[in-house]
This record gives structure tokens, sequence and C-alpha cells, in this order.
């Protein structure tokens, strides 16, 4: 057995390993192969557990951008039959060494409600739950109307700089653990704009008067994708723009060949919660969050 951090070469395994236990967590070969090939960043790693040529274990860790004071977040996944072996132990070792290279204070994790009583060994407690759900988009219901002087723009169509003013307001007022207070455009561009995980061309903004009021942003390929972050303006909250959004960025993911679609939610964030029902979501699997001081 040997725990490292991961190789270019150990990509099929790890998407194998995914596919076949968390396929809800949108890990695509594009996506690792780009973070494997990219500049190492303290406090940004990937680590592989290989027993006899095969990925059985999987781990990776990044900081949450604009956080104050900084925190860490960490994924952690073991094949069942490698499992009560130590091997999330060390896998999870090398997260919080590297999250502390890094200059992360805590560590913020989703995992298995079964897995919550080992990870208090380490620190963590439960602050509350998340739920996943699944959709296939050519599922989706018939598109909402078009509120007057409304434009529905894919996020590759649209200013940059005008979604980035958006994501800093829903950054700042998303339910969650992490207090999220700025983060400098550049950094914004480099780590979503321009990220190589994202489809913009997949994801979709409401525009009125120049101004993004509504966007939803997802992250995977041309065959499954993650919504990772839906947002309205709160001046214009409470008229479906949320659900309209998402609901076009399902229809444009459909006609693109997408036969999968994930997200998740905590469980007090009920108006998403039943935007996503009425989208058709069906509940996937539900997870514990679990924060640590490092």
């Amino acid at each position: 057995m040997e725990i490292r951090r991961a190789e270019p070469g150990d990509v099929d395994g790890a998407i194998a390993l995914h596919d076949a236990h968390a396929p809800y967590l949108v890990v695509t070969p594009s996506a690792l192969r780009n973070g494997l090939s990219a500049v190492r960043v303290p406090g940004r790693g990937t680590f592989a557990a290989v027993d006899a040529g095969e990925v059985v274990g999987w781990a990776s860790t990044g900081l949450i951008a604009g956080s104050e004071p900084l925190d860490g977040q960490l994924r952690v996944l073991v094949r069942p039959d490698h499992r009560g072996r130590g091997i999330g132990t060390k896998l999870l070792a090398a997260t919080h060494d590297e999250l502390r290279s890094g200059g992360a204070t805590s560590a913020r994790v989703f995992a298995d409600p079964s897995a919550v009583e080992w990870a208090a060994r380490w620190g963590y407690k439960q602050t509350r739950l998340v739920h996943y759900a699944g959709i296939d988009p050519r599922k989706a219901p018939d598109l909402p109307s078009v509120p007057s002087g409304v434009e529905l723009v894919p996020l590759n169509e649209v200013d940059p700089r005008s979604l980035y003013e958006a994501d800093l307001v829903a950054q700042r007022t998303k339910p969650g653990d992490a207090r999220i207070t700025t983060r400098p455009y550049d950094d914004w561009l480099d780590g979503v704009w321009k990220s190589p995980a994202m489809v913009l061309d997949l994801s979709m903004a409401a525009v009125y008067e120049d101004q993004v009021i509504a966007f939803t942003l997802g992250h995977g390929d041309h065959t499954k994708i993650w919504s990772q972050m839906t947002a309205t303006m709160p001046d214009y909250r409470g008229r479906g723009l949320a659900k309209l959004v998402k609901c076009a960025a399902l229809h444009r993911a459909a006609d693109a060949g997408v036969q999968a679609a994930y997200t998740a939610n905590y469980d007090g964030n009920a108006p998403m919660i039943a935007v996503n029902e009425w989208l058709g979501y069906y509940r996937v699997t539900t997870h514990a969050v679990l924060i640590c001081p490092l």
C-alpha cells in the first residue's frame, strides 16, 4: 500500500473509484488532469492510495477563497473493501498537513453520517446536514415565463466583471459555515471564470439593465455537471428568478447531451430545496457537515 501525492497516471483509477461509489461528486477526467498539471499552491493538494497498482483511496483539499479566517475544505474517499486498514487516517493526515501549509485555520468536510464518530477522533464536530440531489436534464420542466425586460444569457456571453460583482454578493449571503468577506477580482477571474472545470456555456444568468440579477454556475463537462452556485440578488428575490435560470441551464445542458446533473443544499436552505424539487431533482444521499480546527 502506498499513500502519496496523486499523479496523472492515477486519473483513470480515481474516476472509476468516484463513479462507482460517489458519482454525485462530479469528478471528471479533465478537471483532475488540469488540477494535477497545475502549479502547486500551498493548501491545494490531491493524494492517492494505491494498492497493487489500483487506486483504492483518493483525497483532495482546497482553500475557501475569500473566507476570513481562512478556511479549508477536503474530500476523502476509500473503496469500501479497503476500509478499516488506516487508509482514511493517512489520507486525512495528508490533507490536514496540506491545508496548514496554506494557512487554513479549520477544515470542513461533507461526510457520510457513518463516519461522524470516526471523524470526531480528529476533533471534527457536526454543524448541519447537506443533501445531494440529481436529475437527468432531459426531464426538466418547461421553462417558466421570462419577466419583461429580463434576458437569459449563458455565462460565457456575460461580462465577467458583472458576474464577479454578483458572485461577491452571493458568497456573502449564502447559507454555510464559512464566513466569506471579499475576493480580489484577479483571483476570482483565475479561480472561477478561467477555471477549466467550469462549464460557463452551460451556466445561465438573468440580466436586467446590463446587471446580473440572478445566475447559476456549474462545473463538470458535457457528460455530467455540478450546480455549484445559484443566487438571486437581494433586491430581486421572491420573483422566481432562481427557478428560471436553473431551469434554463438544465435545458441548455440537455441540448448539449448532458445526461446527469447534481447539486447539494444545506438542510436549512428551504427556498433552494423547493426550487430543486420543482425542477425534478431527486434526493441521492445526505451527508453530515463536519468542521475541525487546524
